[in-house]
């Protein structure tokens, strides 16, 4: 069989909408005035615990560890694969001390749902590292393996619900690869959304889904714990730290790493851009970042600058031709 390997380099809509709207009078009036180096507000775009959360809190304690910066704050804005967060990061303007997290997930989201705005609405900082999904399930499930599950899934995919994140975010890339790559139309999968890493945990324990898909350090700590098991990794060779086999490694050819990296809004002045990365490029210097990556299972990846402009451009069009040809 011919390889065909997916490889994306590098994780109440009124009532989500209000409270945006409040999050940004509030951080448009605390940092009037302010410098990047005084204060910084990271949009996480995406509720705690999941992989954006993860990553935007890592960032924080790095700036803090070395006091790069005197006072850092993360904010969520969850919902729409992370395109609620982007519309309120791009409305908000040319403020130079914001930063939002962003990655593969938000790309798929952009085109899925028809978002107004894009990264192409963003001034991109710095791609910093990249990190793997898994298939999971509980500790108690019938499937101890990826090709039980598979096997059941061929049978009857509808019944068969799988958790993950926003829609065309990785989670959901990633269920619709492995669909195709086992027979199965990945339209018929029955495939339900959350707005983070945790709330899919949630649904996982509770048997609201069968399988949970979501970065591999959303379910770490439940791993580690013997409550959940690890089916398969979307890597593209074995990871070390994690005891857990490869979809190719079990005949199932896909693989799909999940970049995150850093955007400020678009019109900030090219001096406000080159602070901004020079701070986020001291963040990643520290003992803190390597410490986080280390934990994590994360690769190092930074890409800053016009790099990065042109990494996001094209791994943007690499998204949306998966999406397409998905039929999602």
């Amino acid at each position: 069989m011919q390889r065909k390997r997916f490889m994306l380099r590098a994780g109440g809509i009124l009532a989500t909408l209000a409270l945006a709207g409040a999050a940004a009078v509030d951080a448009s009036d605390s940092t009037a005035g302010a410098t990047p180096r005084a204060k910084l507000t990271v949009t996480a775009p995406a509720a705690p615990g999941g992989g954006w959360d993860l990553a935007s809190r890592e960032f924080q304690q790095s700036l803090r560890s070395d006091s790069i910066v005197n006072n850092v704050q993360v904010v969520n804005v969850p919902g729409a694969g992370g395109t609620i967060g982007l519309g309120q990061f791009v409305e908000l303007g040319a403020d130079p001390t914001r930063l939002m997290m962003t990655g593969t997930v938000m790309e798929g989201a952009i085109t899925v749902n028809k978002s107004r705005v894009s990264l192409e609405d963003t001034t991109p900082i710095a791609k910093l590292a990249e990190d793997y999904q898994v298939f999971i399930v509980p500790a108690n499930s019938p499937y101890r393996n990826l090709q039980d599950f598979l096997a059941a899934w061929r049978k009857n995919p509808h019944s068969h619900a799988v958790g993950g994140g926003g829609l065309g975010g990785t989670d959901h890339l990633l269920t619709g690869l492995a669909a195709r790559e086992t027979g199965i139309d990945p339209e018929e999968v029955n495939y339900i959304s959350f707005a983070g890493g945790g709330e899919v945990l949630t649904a996982l324990l509770s048997n609201t889904v069968e399988i949970g898909v979501s970065s591999y350090n959303d379910f770490r700590d439940q791993i580690e714990a013997g409550n959940l098991r690890a089916l398969a990794v979307s890597a593209d060779e074995p990871v070390p730290g994690i005891d857990t086999p490869t979809f190719i490694e079990q005949g199932v050819d896909i693989s799909l790493p999940n970049w995150r990296g850093l955007v400020a809004p678009s019109g900030i002045s090219d001096e406000e851009r080159r602070e901004l990365t020079d701070i986020v490029t001291a963040a990643t210097r520290t003992d803190a970042w390597k410490d986080a990556l280390d934990r994590n299972r994360w690769v190092d990846s930074v890409v800053t600058g016009d790099e990065f402009t042109a990494f996001i451009r094209e791994d943007q069009a690499r998204v949306d031709d998966i999406i397409k040809e998905l039929g999602l």
